[in-house]
């Protein structure tokens, strides 16, 4: 595959270029049975700030729980509810998919923030992140990222306000190269794609500022009408280490992210 076709930030972790991630792991002891278990993703709500989320959907496994959409009112973003939850795109359908594959048991809050054409307001964005947060979501997935410079001390603050609040925000990196905000913050959680078709194999670069590397590419998805589709990029990279995550905060339900990062580090292929 030519790397034209692949993501920006996907170049470490892809082909033989995955060699340059070989290093000695922090935790030796750590390992893939101690850190995940038999965890089904119980006691979790996984927040997906995007499109919407079709509840109806047979990959979503009825595990959607709440649905609320943010717009813009007269002077200030709105939260609404949304009802059983629709998505006008199909986007946040595909990373509910994902998520639920790998977390069967998580519970699943849609927070729509995009329009049919797949984008978004940033002050929109911003309100749907907020609101998640407040609501306490165990781990947020957000397959959105802003590139406005605008919004980089709003993100930044509410990447802390996460973090402090034991809410772990899981964020691909922008498709197209560039800072995009607040994939590249520390405090976040920061995907890139990699090309293999395991939906268990993630890697983490130690040269950062995206992290960690998961299945993004030709991956089969879910999307809106109850169909399914082929698709490519990051943002189906970062459901799958939000769903990873939200095994780990199911069987290790008092750790914080930073110890949730350092287990998906130690773990990592």
């Amino acid at each position: 595959m030519s790397d034209l076709t692949l993501p920006a930030w996907s170049e470490p972790f892809i082909g033989d270029n995955r060699s340059d991630l070989t290093r000695l792991r922090p935790i030796p002891g750590l390992d893939r049975a101690s850190v995940f278990g038999d965890a089904d993703g119980t006691g979790v709500r996984v927040a997906i700030i995007d499109s919407g989320v079709e509840g109806a959907h047979p990959d979503v496994g009825g595990r959607l729980v709440a649905s609320v959409r943010v717009e813009m009112g007269e002077e200030d973003p709105i939260v609404s509810d949304d009802g059983e939850g629709q998505d006008v795109v199909g986007h946040g359908t595909a990373c509910a998919g994902i998520i639920h594959a790998l977390a069967p048991a998580a519970e699943i809050i849609s927070v729509r923030v995009l329009g049919p054409d797949n984008r978004g307001k940033g002050a929109v964005f911003a309100a749907g992140l907020e609101w998640a947060i407040e609501q306490g979501a165990s781990v947020v997935n957000l397959s959105l990222s802003s590139r406005s410079d605008a919004f980089f001390d709003v993100f930044h603050e509410l990447a802390d306000r996460a973090y402090f609040a034991n809410v772990l925000l899981v964020c691909a990196a922008n498709n197209v190269p560039g800072p995009s905000y607040p994939s590249l913050f520390a405090s976040v959680v920061s995907v890139a794609a990699h090309d293999l078709a395991d939906p268990w194999a993630w890697f983490y670069n130690p040269n950062p500022p995206v992290e960690f590397g998961a299945r993004g590419v030709d991956v089969e998805v879910a999307w809106k009408g109850g169909g399914r589709m082929v698709a490519t990029g990051n943002s189906f990279a970062a459901p799958h280490i939000a769903g990873l995550a939200a095994l780990i905060r199911s069987r290790h339900p008092d750790i914080s992210p930073f110890e949730v990062k350092t287990m998906l580090a130690a773990t990592a292929g």
